[in-house]
């Protein structure tokens, strides 16, 4: 077990306080594998009817998986960093299917591998703070933990501009996204766990329902920025062109329209990121929409996809200039999208392993 994931069961509810907030309650293996064995144990005790998680803290959920953690490991041994990805992959596909209600709190920042130990949820809640991004991008990844999966399902096009771009939303936009349930203001937390921890409980779906019914009339606010549903057209307009050279193009043309300054911003954020990963990350939510593929099929092609990006070059290289010399100036391979080639993109959905022989071959049977 982890001494950063804390657990307890009352009044028929299972509660888990992922408690690593200075560092913003990023995934260890110990924290994923404590994960694991409390749900596992959970699914299978009558008197658990639910499971509530929340992120300790004022400024977080869950920023994602322990990028230093990568760093250090791949450092010594690229190999040693894959039972990482095997195990996060298992509890986000056990998090999906649960057999319980599983209710997660947004509250704060909710990234990466914070995705996705909550977009299974049966039910996501958002507060005021939530900052909600898949950044891989920004550090020669690209969106896993289900991203293709669940990135390839929001309304239109956003997909295709959140996990490319890593722009972070709030919880208006996840609402809109369909990529949280419910708002719920940060001031009424409290006392929503305190209703878990005394309302008379007969099943897990009448906790779920109760959750919901406190959320009534409750409006998030509105975001600082456009809002996606007021971006949508152009949104859709500039990422369904059929490659990422096309949408640069398109966005510098809308430079000079209607959302000129947004689509300024987007391209040149576009342009900071890894060129190879975001080429390979519109081919991966473009590939999970037009196969519709399950949630295990995604996280087999996105252990391969991983285990590819750490037998490379960028992965390493952007967390080093994100968190480990902070200098902010990756050194991307290739350093321009127009060094990127069809082959290099196509490498990354090639499985690593036969079929039967995939680490998360169990999946989904």
């Amino acid at each position: 077990m982890s001494e950063f994931i804390e657990t307890r069961i009352v009044n028929h509810v299972g509660l888990i306080t992922l408690n690593r907030p200075k560092a913003l309650n990023a995934l260890s293996p110990d924290m994923i594998r404590a994960l694991m064995a409390a749900l596992a144990q959970w699914a299978e005790d009558p008197e658990v009817y639910a499971v509530f998680v929340r992120g300790a803290g004022e400024k977080g959920f869950c920023a994602g998986g322990d990028i230093r953690y990568f760093y250090e490991t791949a450092q010594r041994e690229r190999a040693a960093l894959l039972p990482y990805f095997v195990d996060e992959y298992a509890l986000d596909y056990l998090i999906a299917t649960y057999p319980k209600p599983y209710i997660a709190l947004l509250d704060g920042i909710v990234m990466g591998g914070g995705m996705g130990i909550s977009q299974g949820a049966a039910l996501r809640i958002v507060t005021e703070t939530t900052r909600m991004a898949m950044p891989e991008t920004q550090i020669g990844l690209f969106p896993d933990v289900g991203g293709g999966y669940f990135l390839a399902r929001v309304p239109g096009r956003i997909g295709d501009y959140l996990g490319t771009t890593g722009v972070a939303i709030g919880a208006a936009d996840a609402l809109y996204a369909g990529l949280a349930d419910i708002y719920l203001p940060r001031n009424m937390t409290a006392d929503l766990l305190s209703l878990l921890e005394t309302e008379p409980w007969r099943d897990g779906n009448a906790v779920v329902a109760r959750v919901r019914a406190m959320a009534d009339g409750h409006v998030a606010p509105p975001p600082r920025d456009m809002a996606l549903k007021d971006l949508r057209d152009a949104i859709d307009m500039h990422f369904s062109c059929e490659s990422v050279s096309a949408i640069l193009a398109s966005l510098s043309r809308e430079a000079r329209c209607e959302f000129s300054e947004w689509a300024q911003h987007v391209e040149a954020q576009l342009r900071k990121r890894s060129p190879l990963m975001v080429c390979v990350t519109l081919e991966q939510i473009r590939r999970a929409r037009s196969k519709s593929l399950s949630l295990a099929d995604e996280l087999r092609v996105e252990l391969s996809m991983m285990k590819r990006v750490f037998d490379g070059h960028d992965g390493l290289e952007g967390i080093r200039a994100l968190a480990i010399d902070k200098d902010h100036a990756p050194r991307w391979l290739p350093a321009s999208l127009d060094q990127v080639d069809a082959m290099q993109v196509e490498r990354f959905f090639e499985s690593e392993w036969p079929a039967q022989a995939h680490p998360l071959a169990q999946l989904g049977v």
